[in-house]
């Protein structure tokens, strides 16, 4: 039976790449000279740090990072950003997640989404992060990746192995 998974994955070498474009572009601009802004990538937690003198430079370092993100093609759908806190020396950072994976809450609210567009001849199952749909026809898994495209569902979604 034709089939293919849908998962959420994001390129780690192309997050590295962008936070060490944005990184650079800090230390260059002189918008940030003297603020002590800085971009940093926690690959194991897969967390960015984002540090600054104020709430409002924070925000302008985000937007560098999320311009990064965007030219490298990385979906801001991927990054959930923390709230801005006090650090140490008057300076305030926030920590910035990767989304990656599919979530047993989000891999049920697309379960029931594929169910209800096509009733007939679809199927889809969850694997761990990745949830696999399979038809009779070819023809329904390119309608359901395309009704998946429209479709907002807080992550950004790759379809991959597509077997006929």
């Amino acid at each position: 039976m034709p089939s293919f998974d849908v998962v959420s994955e994001v390129d780690m070498q192309e997050v590295r790449n962008a936070v060490d474009q944005a990184d650079r572009e800090l230390s260059q601009r002189y918008d940030f000279k003297g603020t002590d802004s800085t971009i940093e990538l926690k690959e194991k937690e897969k967390e960015i740090e984002l540090r600054s003198v104020s709430e409002d430079r924070i925000n302008a370092v985000r937007q560098v990072l999320e311009e990064k993100f965007v030219k490298r093609k990385i979906s801001l759908k991927a990054i959930d950003h923390g709230n801005v806190e006090p650090a140490a020396g008057g300076t305030v950072r926030q920590v910035t997640k990767l989304q990656a994976g599919i979530s047993s809450d989000k891999a049920r609210e697309l379960n029931k989404f594929i169910k209800a567009e096509f009733p007939k001849g679809v199927s889809s199952q969850t694997q761990g992060e990745q949830i696999r749909v399979t038809a009779k026809k070819r023809d329904d898994l390119q309608a359901v990746i395309a009704k998946l495209k429209e479709g907002d569902f807080g992550v950004p979604l790759q379809f991959e192995n597509f077997r006929d």
